[in-house]
């Protein structure tokens, strides 16, 4: 039997005549862009998160980009995140006008790391005396935003970044996109936290395959911050106010109707397919614990209720495992082969291999085994079985299941990081 990575039909034949009844009311109503529709999924998924506000807009690239914009970011700035995420987070840290820059993530959550982002500040950084503003001290740009990512549905350690920034007067603007309805527990405030409500602003994807996800593309902006959610408002609609009226150059950036109707009536089934995603992550703990160390399992810490946007282990032989669970019709997915800092696209940064050696160490490891709410038991023992019967089988057996993987990289270049080797982009 095959077993994807990620099945996106069965929940939809579930939910087929509630999301046909929203495309005819939808037809009827006449109303495509903005409307009931979409200021009640915005409403809905602002009490779900804990904000006042909920921004619809096209993608959660444009819920980044907007959102650090409305925080005041732009030219001269420059934005710090982690470099083992989806580029779309570098993207619109730079497309808002800003400079990117990187700071190491920890070694068992693949987080943004408080450690690394203070070394930052103090060893990369100076403060200007005038203004008590953070200077980069190579670029001499001002520093003015944190992104952390919340990266596979957990949420990063908030405190101490929260306290850098209040200490650094950084804005903070969650990257959410992964991590719909995950919870953060504040040693600080005593209380449990959804992400998207700690930082000045968050960005969510509705892409189709997240945790909740729209039938096309999606995304919004949450905050408690008004005046950011009315910037947003206008960013995504041409710098409108009110119809011809426009107070800034903005996008098209809009969330359609129908895709807001879709998602508020999926958002009703998000905690209980959260909740189901958990069992499932509980379930490969339990079953790959027999692996005796050969694989590496999520690490969740206590302050974390993380909803499993992906299932990541760690395995020093990972593209050969990959190869070994797809000739048993298994499907995997590597989230992310290569860090931004290393990508073609991001070489103008200056960054070389070793400038991040945890995220890059996490790149030549991480697999993403099958994760959705409908994987069932069997399935997962199978899955698990696979990866069991890969390290029992002798190491020349293993080698073997490899080397036409391996082959067809014989073209690309490589470098050695450590002990193991980095397939460079090009």
């Amino acid at each position: 039997m095959m077993i994807p990575f990620l099945d996106l039909a069965q929940p939809h034949r579930a939910l087929e005549e509630n999301l046909v009844g929203v495309f005819r009311a939808a037809l009827r109503r006449g109303a495509f862009v903005g409307g009931e529709m979409l200021e009640e999924f915005e409403r809905a998924f602002a009490a779900f998160c804990g904000t006042h506000d909920a921004v619809g807009v096209g993608s959660g690239t444009d819920a980044l980009r907007f959102a650090l914009m409305a925080c005041g970011v732009g030219r001269g700035q420059t934005v710090v995140t982690v470099p083992n995420t989806f580029i779309a987070t570098a993207e619109a840290i730079s497309q808002a006008g800003a400079r990117v820059d990187f700071v190491d993530v920890d070694a068992e959550t693949f987080n943004l790391s408080a450690t690394s982002l203070e070394e930052f500040l103090h060893n990369k950084c100076r403060m200007d005396p005038g203004s008590g503003r953070v200077i980069h001290s190579q670029s001499q740009s001002v520093v003015t935003a944190i992104v952390p990512v919340h990266l596979y549905g957990q949420p990063a350690d908030m405190d101490p970044i929260l306290d850098l920034a209040a200490r650094f007067k950084l804005a903070v603007i969650e990257d959410a996109c992964q991590a719909h309805g995950a919870e953060y527990f504040s040693r600080k405030q005593e209380q449990w936290r959804r992400v998207g409500s700690m930082g000045r602003a968050a960005a969510f994807s509705f892409y189709p395959g997240k945790n909740l996800g729209a039938c096309g593309e999606g995304g919004a902006v949450t905050t408690s911050d008004e005046d950011v959610a009315r910037k947003v408002r206008m960013l995504r609609d041409h710098g409108q106010v009110r119809k011809y009226y426009h107070q800034m150059e903005g996008y098209n950036g809009r969330l359609d109707a129908i895709q807001a109707g879709i998602l508020r009536a999926k958002l009703d089934h998000l905690p209980k397919w959260n909740e189901r995603r958990r069992e499932v992550a509980s379930g490969y703990d339990e079953l790959l614990a027999a692996a005796n160390g050969e694989v590496a399992l999520p690490s969740e810490p206590g302050w974390a209720r993380s909803v499993y946007h992906l299932y990541v282990v760690r395995a020093a032989s990972r593209d050969r495992l990959k190869a070994h669970l797809a000739s048993r019709g298994i499907g995997t997915g590597i989230h992310y082969p290569i860090p931004i800092h290393l990508q073609k696209a991001c070489e103008t940064l200056g960054y070389r291999i070793g400038s991040f050696p945890v995220a890059e160490s996490a790149a030549e490891e991480v697999l993403s085994l099958p994760m959705y709410p409908e994987l069932t038991r069997e399935l997962q023992t199978q899955v698990t079985e696979c990866v069991l019967e890969f390290f029992s089988e002798p190491k020349a057996c293993v080698a073997a299941v490899g080397s036409q993987h391996d082959a067809e990289n014989t073209h690309r270049p490589q470098q050695t990081l450590g002990s193991a080797t980095f397939l460079k982009s090009h």
